[in-house]
């Protein structure tokens, strides 16, 4: 990598990623599922939530004051660096709850609002997801890269749900009309995995409505940088929208389909 202010930028999302995993993988109580009461549950993965978001800006601040934050458990500041970390300390919280491997930690770095360094940690898959712009994405040592386009029947495509019952209802509506015409349907539970997997070649096809910047920043980049196609509606980018990664392919045909569901609507 020849820019030293994005090899640094990494070095920092990467171990920073990596004590977030391991504070989230090693303080989850193995009884947490089954708790007393579903609130005093929920609380204990709030509170892990919070903690690793805190650790994470904290080692950033620590190594560069000068940085801006934006992070799903409420970290925001402006900056005056041009760079902002946009974080999701604990994406796939009900799968975390559950006792469920599918669940990460999220870290992105904007240099004047343009995103350009990704990590995604995945520590019960032992998983670390990486890219720069530019410099291609990588799972540890390996480069990716997103699988050649099949025919929309043969399509493996992942989708999400958001937690708002209309929402819900029409989530599954547009489901219910795509899996006639893919291979298959997954619902992993965490935006950011479902990104990475796209660029890792375990999927085809991702997309979802009402994603917020900290769920797909790093895994965004990270599909793209393993040559799959980003974005949301027509002509858009990924927004909450809607958010769409597929091979190159692939891309079109899908993004058709959503808008004609109208899958970005509530």
């Amino acid at each position: 990598m020849t820019d030293p202010l994005l090899s640094e930028l990494l070095d920092l999302a990467l171990e920073a990623g990596r004590r977030a995993g391991a504070l989230l993988r090693d303080g989850r109580p193995d009884d947490l599922a089954v708790a007393d009461t579903k609130s005093s549950a929920i609380d204990v993965v709030t509170e892990m939530d919070i903690a690793a978001e805190k650790l994470i800006t904290g080692f950033l601040a620590e190594h560069r004051p000068q940085d801006g934050f934006l992070g799903e458990e409420g970290a925001s500041s402006a900056g005056t660096s041009g760079i902002r970390w946009v974080i999701d300390p604990l994406d796939g919280t009900v799968n975390y709850l559950y006792g469920l491997p599918t669940w990460a930690v999220s870290i992105a770095a904007e240099r004047d609002g343009e995103t350009v360094v990704g990590v995604v940690e995945v520590p019960l898959r032992g998983e670390t997801f990486h890219a720069v712009l530019g410099g291609g994405a990588w799972l540890g040592d390996r480069r990716l890269a997103a699988r050649p386009s099949p025919a929309l029947d043969q399509a493996l495509v992942a989708t999400g749900f958001g937690y708002v019952q209309t929402r819900r209802a029409h989530q599954a509506d547009v489901a219910q009309r795509l899996v006639p015409r893919v291979r298959d349907i997954r619902r992993g539970g965490s935006a950011a995995i479902d990104l990475c997997d796209v660029a890792a070649g375990r999927l085809d096809a991702y997309y979802e409505r009402g994603l917020n910047p900290w769920d797909l920043a790093a895994g965004d980049l990270i599909a793209r940088e393993a040559g799959a196609l980003t974005g949301g509606r027509p002509g858009e980018p990924a927004s909450g929208e809607l958010v769409l990664a597929a091979s190159a392919g692939l891309f079109g045909v899908v993004q058709e389909l959503l808008e004609e569901w109208g899958a970005w609507h509530d």
